[in-house]
């Protein structure tokens, strides 16, 4: 034999290799074929939802195009809708008497073609409140996937020696027998034992137990059952949902090219590269897309609607921009937040965080300046935010960036300044909208005089995609239909109260003596909730949350319903939040918030707890009272209706009927319709959308005469009854 070579150490490292390729055929091969089962299952999912949707098509669709199908006859036989018909084969529908084959043919082919396009409309969703047998097998192999990340990314990096051990072995074969190795010419016998050197190098290094131990994993993946799969989704849904884009991008209704960017901009910035080193999240595609947008743009407006995760990507950028040399970056944001901007910053990244706010903000600056990072400040403070004339930093960061919009308030002036130093700014609002297109011009102004320019005297043309292509290179919005096409349903409910006895008095007494805010706070005015109608509801709601798993937010502009909603609830309501409770404090509550079991209820004054917060966890929101603007609403419900959201959100609107409740949602639901018609569209309507006091002067004055008119024919009908 070979030197020092025997055949009980050749077939052992034989062995050795062969159970190595083994392992790593095992990972690749699942990779492959979990790959094309996720399509599959991505596609049947799909078909079964299509399918679902043409229960609601009557039969008589088939005649739309005047065919003369007999529809009755079809109906007579158990055929109601669409999806009856598609369920059946044509063989079938030609035995029902008066239905020729040529006929069932025909009507197959009209029902196909009414599917097709039902089917447009429908795309992949998954949510945690429906658990289909289809969506559940589809869960499963996603979350096997994922699992599998890193051991399928090792074994195709390993993979690519599997070539040359094939050939190894092969070569050594001279090496596992005396008889053999007796009758190898000297060719073999030299190539034998190079062969068995490099497999012997091979098994000395690490190659063969990473794969052992990506096969172990395999195994692991293979026996997760249903209920961790679906764990796997409600603990972490944005990596599944990026497998389905990647996977089957058809069935996500995304557009994943441009996302609604002009072409050769679009073009342009598809080739920007992020560089997520320190990142800690997976970013959603769209959201890379937006950071690309603002690293080549270097100075942008991103509207994004609320609850698609603009905090997540302006720390991606601000990452990527550490990547590539820079050191410090600012954000400045509401006083609410900024707990919650240094916590996100610090859970996202591993970009350093200084907080330059209250009594200690200058020694704060002084450690930013000499060490870097983010320097997280808020509105109030950047008064004091002092840099020298020639102070270069790398990024400004600007939260709710409509605070900004009028250029003769001190803190517009304050944060107008500091931008003067940035090399790269990143303006962020989802409410940018709302008001006049002149405000949303007054903030592209900062980024880029050339555009705010080139748009002014342009407003009335703000629907037109004119003005969209103009203000694209510096103002970038996606709405949540078209980026997170598969957020479970937000279903809106309008509860009437009726108001009883005491409600009423009470009511009747604020709106007579023109008191706004004790009419406003209709039902939740009275001495005892007992007597109050929509503490009633409310009562009832959080008990149906708890027994569907759910927790709840309880928004209200009022302290004192708040107050009132928290002593009602008792050990089931959270500490409340409202404008006393300091940031830190709210982001702690939060958390405590998010660990609290199903049935938890969470009370918020809706302008401290409606913005800047992210609490998934709760999909139940309860609206006390309607607000004076429909953007307010939108938000509140945005702090559970967001990305990452798993559950379908019940949204709750507590409305007594025949008071000042219905007035302001008929107003609230006539502006909203104004808002989607420019809004979504990335530009705004004319006129402000907010019901200001002189309008709710005129319906408390309208209430009035109804209330007296009520009472007259009262009084009426009582005389009436007693003659």
């Amino acid at each position: 034999m070979a030197r020092n070579i025997d055949s009980v150490s050749s077939k052992k490292i034989i062995k050795v290799h062969k159970a190595f390729l083994n392992d790593i055929d095992s990972v690749c091969n699942y990779a492959n074929a979990s790959t094309s089962e996720i399509a599959s299952l991505s596609e049947a999912l799909v078909k079964h939802d299509a399918i679902k949707a043409l229960e609601n098509i009557p039969i008589e669709e088939l005649n739309r195009d005047k065919k003369g199908f007999r529809v009755k006859t079809l109906k007579d036989s158990g055929y109601s809708t669409i999806a009856d018909i598609e369920k059946a084969s044509a063989s079938e529908l030609s035995k029902i008497n008066g239905i020729s084959p040529e006929a069932a043919s025909s009507i197959k082919k009209a029902a196909s073609k009414i599917s097709d396009i039902s089917a447009q409309s429908v795309h992949l969703k998954l949510s945690a409140d429906n658990k289909t047998p289809a969506a559940t097998k589809l869960v499963c192999a996603v979350s096997k996937h994922i699992s599998l990340f890193s051991a399928i990314k090792e074994c195709r990096q390993l993979a690519e020696i599997k070539p040359d051990i094939v050939l190894a072995i092969k070569n050594c074969s001279p090496l596992t027998s005396g008889i053999k190795w007796l009758f190898a010419s000297g060719k073999k016998k030299a190539r034998a034992e190079e062969s068995y050197a490099y497999l012997f190098d091979v098994a000395q290094g690490d190659s063969p137990a990473k794969a052992s131990e990506c096969a172990s994993q395999l195994r692991k993946a293979k026996i997760q059952t249903k209920e961790q799969a679906w764990t796997h989704f409600a603990s972490d849904p944005v990596p599944f949902f990026n497998v389905l884009e990647e996977i089957c991008p058809q069935f996500m209704q995304t557009d994943t090219t441009v996302y609604g960017l002009p072409e050769e901009l679009a073009q342009a910035i598809q080739n920007v590269t992020i560089h997520t080193e320190g990142l800690k999240c997976t970013l959603r595609r769209y959201q890379e897309w937006g950071v690309k947008y603002t690293l080549h743009q270097k100075r942008v407006l991103l509207g994004d609607e609320m609850g698609l995760g603009k905090t997540v990507q302006a720390i991606a950028v601000m990452v990527s921009l550490r990547n590539t040399g820079a050191h410090h970056f600012v954000v400045v944001c509401p006083a609410s937040v900024i707990t919650n901007w240094c916590r996100e910053i610090e859970k996202m990244s591993d970009l350093p965080v200084t907080r330059v706010h209250g009594a200690n903000r200058e020694q704060a600056l002084l450690h930013w300046k000499e060490n870097g990072g983010v320097a997280v400040t808020t509105y109030e403070t950047t008064e004091h935010f002092t840099l020298g004339e020639k102070y270069r930093f790398s990024a400004l960061v600007v939260d709710e960036a409509h605070y900004i919009k009028n250029i003769d308030a001190q803190r517009s002036k304050n944060v107008r300044k500091i931008c003067k130093h940035a090399e790269n700014i990143m303006f962020m609002t989802g409410t940018a909208l709302e008001n006049k297109v002149s405000e949303m011009v007054s903030l592209m102004e900062v980024l880029s005089p050339s555009v705010a320019k080139s748009v002014h005297g342009m407003e009335f043309l703000s629907s037109a995609p004119e003005f969209r292509e103009k203000i694209a290179p510096v103002y970038y919005r996606r709405r949540r239909e078209d980026v997170l096409t598969e957020l479970p349903e937000l279903i809106e409910n309008t509860d009437w109260c009726t108001m009883g006895t005491e409600e009423e008095k009470q009511y009747n007494a604020a709106v007579m003596s023109g008191n706004f805010a004790n009419a406003r706070r209709v039902s939740w005015n009275v001495s005892d909730l007992k007597y109050s109608s929509k503490a009633n509801r409310l009562l009832e709601i959080v008990e149906d949350a708890q027994e569907e798993g759910r927790k709840v937010i309880v928004f209200s502009f009022f302290l004192d319903t708040i107050q009132k909603v928290t002593s009602l609830l008792g050990e089931r309501c959270m500490e409340p939040i409202n404008g006393s409770v300091a940031p830190q404090r709210r982001q702690e509550i939060i958390d405590e918030f998010d660990k609290a079991p199903a049935g938890k209820v969470l009370a918020a004054q809706i302008q401290s707890g409606g913005t800047g917060l992210n609490i998934q966890s709760a999909s139940v929101v309860v609206l006390c009272e309607p607000q004076f603007k429909p953007s307010i609403e939108n938000q509140a419900i945005s702090r559970a209706y967001r990305m990452g959201q798993t559950r379908n959100v019940l949204v709750h609107r507590l409305l007594c009927d025949e008071t000042v409740d219905e007035r302001i949602s008929e107003l609230l639901k006539n502006k909203q319709e104004i808002f989607d018609a420019f809004a979504d569209e990335s530009a705004v309507g004319s006129e402000s959308l907010e019901i200001d006091e002189r309008t709710f002067g005129s319906i408390m004055e309208e209430e009035k005469k109804r209330i007296e008119e009520k009472a007259s024919t009262g009084l009426s009908e009582e005389r009436k009854t007693q003659v």
